[in-house]
């Protein structure tokens, strides 16, 4: 792809390109064990803007480099809306290519949010890169406003 890289909103033809990705997420950075089923839960609404969007990068009918999937809804603990950010995902065969495509992806759920004029909610609940990871949305988003913490589990599987 060009340095001219094209964020998009993907529509529901695009659904079996990303949901590989969605799955790759998943099983690079996934804290628990992921399910293809509980993904599409997600996936599907977000494909159709049914209290999401899901954009991507990549031409229409070509390759799909990057996605970012956004839920519209409210967290466990409040009745305000916000814009929960589900996943951010560069494939690795473009995660060195020149563009900066996950920073482009978080920048366009930034934009989205202050479009809406809803908070937005974005996490890493990750074991590969976490700390790159959580300076890229620091530069971007500014300070965390939490931690993800997960003590390991003291009894054989």
């Amino acid at each position: 792809m060009t340095d001219d890289l094209q964020i998009r909103l993907a529509t529901p033809e695009d659904l079996h390109p990303v949901m590989a990705l969605a799955i790759m997420a998943a099983e690079e950075n996934g804290f628990l064990d992921s399910s293809p089923a509980r993904l599409l839960n997600d996936v599907w609404p977000a494909l159709n803007q049914d209290h999401g969007l899901c954009a991507v990068i990549g031409p229409s009918q070509g390759t799909i480099e990057g996605i970012m999937v956004l839920r519209i809804g409210t967290l466990y603990y409040s009745e305000q809306v916000c814009i929960d950010e589900k996943v951010i995902y560069i494939h690795p065969d473009y995660r060195s290519a020149k563009g900066g495509r996950a920073a482009k992806l978080c920048e366009f759920g930034k934009h989205t949010a202050d479009v809406l004029g809803l908070p937005l909610c974005v996490g890493v609940l990750s074991n590969t890169r976490t700390a790159a990871k959580v300076r890229m949305y620091e530069r971007i988003f500014g300070p965390a406003a939490g931690a993800f913490l997960s003590p390991p589990l003291d009894h054989p599987a």
